[in-house]
């Protein structure tokens, strides 16, 4: 979710007005998903890099954060989300933490649509966890090496449980994954647009998966393997 910063500035606003602003998008990209049926809505809400970013804007980011999951919980639980999340939590402030746990207990029944925060993530702090993971499980003799497939690295990261996506969307012209579940995105489709992420609507998540339903997706094999004529 790219551009917040550069929108504010467009309209001579400070950069957290840019995040404010983009709530709304959230709140569009959330309801077009579960209008057509998508059961996994992941959000790159906030990287591990970006806590180098000024710590004022740093703080009004978790702070936007509390208050938009407390604000939207009750519409949440009423329209069947179950709010998930992945990434370094521990690493968020203490308010923010217990609000999100509070709001991943209320929602854990519900089962129309999983949207996932990835908050203080990078696919390669998330890949180094899972690599101390298994050398420890080899250490200590409860795994083999030879053994290890790539169902148990996936077993092993923080979207265990989760398929892998099939579509990444990333807004403002950016044309790159920026540390964005590495993994998991291998066979993913990329989707790219110059619109800012607070102008994104549900028609430009509706114009995205239009776009990936016309693909082939041959995993390897040849378009004959896919469509035997």
């Amino acid at each position: 979710m790219d551009g917040n910063g550069r929108w504010a500035e467009q309209q001579g606003e400070h950069r957290v007005m840019g995040h404010a602003n983009g709530v709304r998008s959230v709140r569009e990209a959330l309801l077009a998903a579960t209008e057509i049926g998508v059961e996994y809505l992941t959000l790159y809400a906030f990287s591990t890099e970006n806590w180098k970013r000024p710590t004022a804007e740093v703080e009004a980011l978790m702070d936007l954060l509390v208050r938009t999951v407390i604000g939207e919980l009750a519409e949440l639980h009423t329209n069947g989300v179950r709010l998930n999340t992945i990434g370094d939590i521990d690493s968020l402030p203490e308010n923010c933490r217990k609000t999100l746990q509070e709001a991943i207990e209320a929602t854990k029944n519900n089962d129309r649509i999983t949207i996932t925060l990835a908050l203080s993530y990078s696919a390669r702090w998330e890949i180094v966890n899972m690599a101390r993971k298994l050398a420890t499980m080899a250490a200590q003799g409860t795994l083999d090496p030879a053994t290890i497939t790539d169902a148990t690295i996936s077993e092993h990261l923080t979207t265990v449980g989760m398929p892998d996506p099939e579509l990444l969307i990333r807004t403002s012209g950016e044309q790159r994954v920026s540390n964005f579940l590495l993994w998991q995105i291998a066979y993913a489709e990329l989707w790219f647009t110059p619109v800012l992420w607070p102008d994104f609507r549900k028609e430009h998540l509706f114009q995205a998966v239009l776009d990936y339903q016309n693909r082939e997706r041959r995993f390897g094999l040849v378009s004959e393997q896919i469509t035997p004529r």
